[in-house]
């Protein structure tokens, strides 16, 4: 083979281990969502554990090239990464378990799942750049050019898979399918390099690899625990036997969290007691007024806009959504009918933007996915925003995940909304005996609710107002930050869900 040649075929298999890197790194988020979800914390897992698996292969593949190593021991690298692929979805299946049964913090199973199973295939994907750039440098005296365009290659390949895996792969074909085909691609990687070995050693591995994926079929580790995934979430439906009314019960779960239950044949009852008390202010505030405008900031299972059109026959409803596979599967599997709903496949605070002529009597906050939370919908300038868009006398409700009692982010959150708007208040149907993580619902508007609110309709509850108390609690309110576009800190005032069992 030409030294051209030869180079060649080194620089493409830089560009394609580095695009399946970068995949197997996209893949890891949605992988482990369903166990840990997704946040700043679950994604600093992911990029650290990745670059620390390929600093190190880096190092060892230089290390190994110094050492005399050529084109066999590359090719068994790649079949070795190919391996380590297939144990991926098996390490998931058992690690995934036992963590989630422990009471490690989410910071903590997150880290620890992404080091079980992506450790070891970045690290041995590492190897391969230092060692054939190396190779090709013993076969041209261009140094400079041989090494910019290796490294080039690398990141060239890096940007592809990132793409490619985000954008087509993963909604096309399911996060552990494309584990499977990353797998199936180095393999064939390394076969080219292997060809003056032994026929029997490649064969044995393939061997091994037929073995890995058998074994891991036989224990589901294949299945996926999605019924759909999108490139935002993992899609599942539950289903359960409802006693009163009877009926079918179904619940949508975006990676882990239980989002929103519809009944049947009742679009009104609400299971979540935040949802419900969501419903209740809006009764309190407008009655049977006709003709309410909605804007709902997040579809999800579609439960607050099919109750609002079932108790509201002539509201105006709209819908911001940023997923429409969320949005296909409420209408195909969770009782949704979206006639008489305007709905919009984007962010809200964009759709919010754009409506510049619309007034709406209400606005309703669900964008929050657990302790997931878009700063960009927090902020002082987004609650203006909501400000400038609700009709005089309007109401803004949203729920929000935290910490109770010293729950920092919902003070913080109240404390900008206080910027904004008159009056602000925070509702829980009952206070935890001991510290805990709750769903928080903050109203806003022109004028308070009473003190305690009991449910007119659905299922017997009453929440309280426990703004002072809350806001009493903890540090000093100086010390809590107003949350600004230019400044958010969500994670950071959510830390203790993070870094403690509270957050599991």
């Amino acid at each position: 083979m030409s030294s051209s040649r030869a180079i060649t075929g080194y620089a493409a298999t830089i560009f394609l281990s580095s695009a399946l890197l970068l995949v197997l790194e996209i893949v890891a988020g949605r992988l482990i969502a369903p166990f840990v979800g997704v946040s700043l914390y679950t994604w600093t897992a992911v990029i650290g554990v990745i670059l620390a698996g390929l600093s190190i292969g880096n190092w060892l593949g230089g290390v190994w090239a110094d050492r005399g190593a050529a084109n066999r021991a590359v090719g068994w690298t790649l079949v070795a990464s190919s391996i380590s692929c297939g144990l991926i979805p098996l390490l998931l299946a058992w690690v995934a378990p036992a963590i989630q049964s422990s009471t490690f913090s989410l910071l903590s199973a997150s880290l620890l799942l992404v080091l079980s199973l992506f450790l070891l295939p970045a690290l041995l994907l590492g190897v391969v750049t230092p060692m054939l750039t190396t190779l090709s440098l013993r076969l041209s005296d261009r140094t400079g050019h041989i090494v910019g365009m290796m490294h080039a290659l690398a990141a060239l390949g890096s940007i592809l898979g990132t793409f490619a895996a985000g954008y087509w792969l993963i909604p096309a074909f399911g996060s552990r399918n494309v584990v499977m085909g990353t797998g199936t691609v180095l393999f064939l990687l390394g076969l080219p390099l292997l060809r003056k070995a032994n026929p029997v050693l490649p064969a044995t591995a393939a061997s091994l690899g037929l073995l890995l994926l058998v074994t891991a079929d036989q224990l589901d580790a294949w299945k996926d625990p999605c019924d759909s995934e999108s490139s935002f979430f993992c899609i599942r439906v539950a289903e359960e036997d409802w006693a009163i009314p009877p009926g079918k019960l179904r619940s949508l779960v975006l990676d882990h969290l239980m989002h929103g239950s519809n009944h049947e044949t009742e679009p009104t009852l609400l299971v979540a007691p935040y949802l419900q008390v969501m419903d209740e202010l809006v009764q309190h505030r407008f009655g049977d007024q006709p003709g309410l405008r909605f804007f709902f900031v997040g579809g999800g299972a579609y439960t607050q806009p099919r109750s609002a059109l079932a108790r509201h026959a002539d509201a105006e409803v709209t819908v911001a959504e940023l997923d429409p596979l969320v949005t296909k599967t409420a209408r195909e599997r969770l009782f949704v009918d979206t006639n008489g709903m305007e709905i919009h496949h984007s962010d809200a605070r964009s759709v919010l933007s754009r409506l510049h002529d619309r007034k709406f009597e209400v606005i309703e906050g669900d964008a929050f996915h657990d302790i997931a939370v878009p700063y960009h919908l927090v902020t002082q300038e987004f609650a203006q925003l909501v400000s400038d868009r609700l009709a005089p006398g309007g109401l803004y409700s949203l729920n929000l995940v935290d910490a109770f009692p010293d729950g920092k982010l919902v003070r913080a959150l109240v404390k900008t909304l206080k910027q904004v708007f008159p009056n602000v208040q925070v509702w829980l149907d009952s206070l935890p005996s001991e510290p805990s993580r709750v769903t928080y619902v903050l109203s806003a508007g022109n004028r308070p609710f009473p003190e305690v609110i009991a449910a007119r309709h659905g299922l017997p509850r009453s929440w309280l107002d426990i703004t002072e108390p809350l806001m009493a609690s903890g540090v000093s309110s100086a010390d809590i930050p107003l949350l600004t576009d230019d400044h958010a800190p969500v994670e950071q005032l959510m830390a203790k869900l993070f870094l403690s069992s509270l957050g599991r």
